[in-house]
């Protein structure tokens, strides 16, 4: 192992003794000095992820999240300078954290909280005009030929557990008091402005959007998807600026 190598697997496992080689210019032992350069690594990076994963945290406590965070580290390093898109892996290895195991929805309200945070770093891309939106729906015989595209930033995510009002919970009074955590849940992530937000949908209603992602025409998404109520969907989708793009052959994007 080179020596930059080792000096880099020193700093993120406290396992691991002070590399060889270093030396302090003011005389000061290098393993102290080493040691206090690798706490405030490790700090920075249980931080990062503590404020990438608010809820996960206040749902374990403070004290059990920067353990398990510690942990994480050394098993799943940064491999990136940019700290906001760290802990991708995060859920997948609460799966298999078993002091975590009696939390059985903590890796979903993980990744619910990673689409938050790809929902907030994904590209701007202006919606289309409500006009636009109104001609376009306006014309019933060509619903059959339109196509809808939505921001980069909206998500679908399907859960096992009640993972948006689990997540609503904790942007409140943090208590999950009258909450069936084992009601499954459809959850829609999306940035409106600057804002992120996160909606609970019907099966049919989150259906009918997934057939939109995937190119279903407006008309055929709807018949697939039905019975739901589909001008609250489209209302809700118009309301939070998400659609970008519309295609037929009567209107442009």
């Amino acid at each position: 192992m080179s020596t930059q190598a080792a000096f880099a697997a020193a700093l993120l496992d406290v396992r691991l003794p002070c590399p060889e080689g270093l030396c302090s210019a003011n005389g000061a032992d290098p393993a102290s000095r080493f040691a206090v350069y690798r706490n405030n690594v490790q700090s920075s990076l249980i931080n990062a992820l503590a404020d990438s994963y608010p809820v996960v945290t206040q749902l374990v406590g403070i004290e059990f999240f920067h353990a398990m965070a510690a942990i994480f580290i050394q098993n799943q390093p940064p491999l990136s300078p940019l700290l906001s898109g760290y802990g991708e892996g995060l859920a997948t290895f609460i799966e298999a954290f078993e002091p975590a195991s009696s939390v059985p929805y903590l890796a979903d309200v993980a990744r619910l909280e990673r689409l938050r945070t790809l929902a907030y770093h994904a590209a701007d891309v202006p919606p289309v005009r409500p006009e636009q939106i109104t001609a376009a729906l306006a014309a019933p015989h060509t619903l059959d030929e339109l196509q809808i595209e939505f921001h980069p930033s909206l998500q679908l995510f399907d859960s096992a557990y009640a993972v948006v009002a689990i997540w609503a919970a904790h942007q409140q009074d943090a208590t999950l008091a009258g909450i069936d955590v084992n009601l499954a849940q459809h959850a829609l992530v999306l940035r409106n402005g600057l804002e992120v937000e996160v909606f609970a949908l019907e099966r049919n209603a989150r259906d009918f959007i997934r057939d939109l992602i995937d190119g279903r025409s407006l008309l055929s998404a709807a018949e697939h998807s039905s019975p739901f109520d589909l001008s609250q969907t489209l209302a809700l989708l118009i309301s939070r600026n998400v659609i970008t793009h519309l295609h037929n052959n009567k209107v442009s994007p």
